[in-house]
């Protein structure tokens, strides 16, 4: 009989938060407080801070759901038990397809940041061979082992985060009180472009809960790094904008607000801070793409819903080595083509049918006609199921009121993961039995 290879459950509580922070704290945090600014003016603070009370009560829910599953997968997994292999599907491949997609957005992002210091990283094959070099190197720390790609990931997490606790500490002492002074009226239509914009800012942190399966102890550390990972980001987030809004004049005006605002109050040594630590934050980003989207492919295939081998396990490194392969090459291919500007107008949708898909399972998997289908849950959300019920109603709501560009988007990818569906089924074969390739079914096939 051929060996069994599983993966390598090394990940503590510490590491899921750093890859939840990492994940959600990109080079939006360093971008995005001019456009919220642009939207509702000085009531930005306060809108995000709104948003991260809206993606607790997503976060909560996921913690509750999370906390009964103790495989890879994360919200595929949650579909999967509480509405079935189509739906499940639909939720795996769009958490993939915003990897894969992110993954190609930020790699530009980053050889464009490059270029401020080295002018032909912008441009030619200067910059296909950043995006190519860069992904290389972490898809290879990732397939050297999951502690290899944590540590990783740990340390970028440090790395980007220290300039922000410097910005936000410092610039509190060079805030103008007046700019918060001239609170003008919100329309329904700057509210909502509001709400999306701090959706997309808090968006990946669900991520964590994917590479559960290489947890200590995930029924209990996925609910603790869920919600810390809310706490933080929303805490650097917010305090972020206060003091864009309250130290730089006509932040909505401005491209490199943080940059900018740091310039003001520390010169240029600040705004070279601000650069190194967006030039970590992407880096980050891009390594967290590789270790969670690559275990969205495993996960999908360890069931059955994609060809078996992306579940392949190397026999050494115990990781998932062919969907870390494959995960990198099809970023890489999105990257140096372009092909990801007109892809990721999906990327918010995705977001939001995961999260609504999380809170109905939460939902279902907790009432008795659905016992069996999950384990118990290590972790009660309060006031359930109203809790979940109301992320669940947040998250249609937020997807009714995208634009229509973004829900002929998402619309696109939800069609294309169903013919995707029907040529894996026929492709992909029956479930493994026990033993063989190492591919062990843990649920139903509902």
């Amino acid at each position: 009989m051929a060996a069994i290879h599983t993966l390598k459950r090394a990940l503590g509580r510490w590491d899921l938060t750093a890859i939840g922070i990492n994940q959600t704290i990109g080079g939006a945090v360093f971008l995005m407080p001019s456009q919220i600014a642009a939207a509702v003016g000085a009531w930005s603070p306060i809108a995000i801070l709104g948003g991260t009370l809206v993606t607790m009560v997503i976060a909560l829910s996921l913690a509750e759901v999370g906390s009964r599953f103790d495989a890879t997968g994360g919200p595929y997994l949650y579909a999967r038990a509480a509405f079935g292999r189509f739906a499940a599907f639909e939720v795996g491949w769009m958490q993939w397809f915003t990897r894969v997609t992110s993954h190609a957005s930020v790699a530009n992002g980053l050889a464009l940041a490059l270029g401020y210091y080295w002018a032909g990283a912008a441009s030619g094959w200067s910059r296909i061979a950043v995006i190519a070099g860069i992904t290389a190197v972490l898809a290879v720390i990732n397939v050297l082992g999951i502690t290899q790609g944590a540590r990783t990931v740990n340390v970028l997490t440090v790395a980007k985060l220290t300039p922000l606790a410097a910005f936000i500490v410092i610039g509190l002492f060079y805030i103008t009180p007046a700019r918060f002074g001239t609170f003008s009226p919100v329309s329904w239509d700057q509210a909502t472009t509001a709400a999306l914009l701090t959706i997309f800012v808090f968006g990946g942190y669900e991520v964590l809960t994917v590479p559960a399966g290489e947890a200590n102890d995930p029924r209990r550390h996925v609910p603790f790094a869920l919600i810390t990972t809310v706490l933080v980001v929303g805490a650097v987030t917010v305090l972020a904008q206060v003091v864009a809004v309250g130290t730089v004049d006509n932040l909505a005006a401005s491209t490199t607000p943080l940059a900018d605002a740091a310039a003001g109050f520390m010169g240029g040594p600040g705004a070279l801070m601000i650069g190194i630590g967006a030039l970590a934050a992407m880096t980050g980003n891009l390594a967290g793409q590789i270790l969670t989207g690559s275990r969205m492919l495993f996960a999908l295939a360890e069931r059955g819903d994609l060809p078996r081998a992306f579940a392949q396990v190397h026999p050494v490194y115990r990781t998932p080595v062919n969907a870390i392969l494959f995960t990198a090459v099809v970023a890489v291919v999105l990257a140096v083509s372009g092909s990801f500007a007109v892809l990721a107008i999906a990327s918010a949708i995705a977001r939001l049918v995961t999260y609504a898909a999380s809170c109905g399972a939460a939902v279902l998997l907790g009432r008795p006609s659905y016992a069996g289908r999950s384990g118990a849950a290590a972790f009660v959300v309060p006031f359930r199921p109203v809790v979940p019920v109301v992320g669940a109603i947040v998250s249609v709501a937020l997807i009714a009121g995208a634009s229509r560009v973004q829900l002929a988007g998402g619309l696109a990818a939800l069609a294309a993961g169903a013919v995707l569906f029907v040529v894996n089924r026929g492709y992909a074969g029956p479930m493994p039995a026990a033993g063989d390739s190492g591919i062990v079914p843990s649920d139903p096939v509902l």
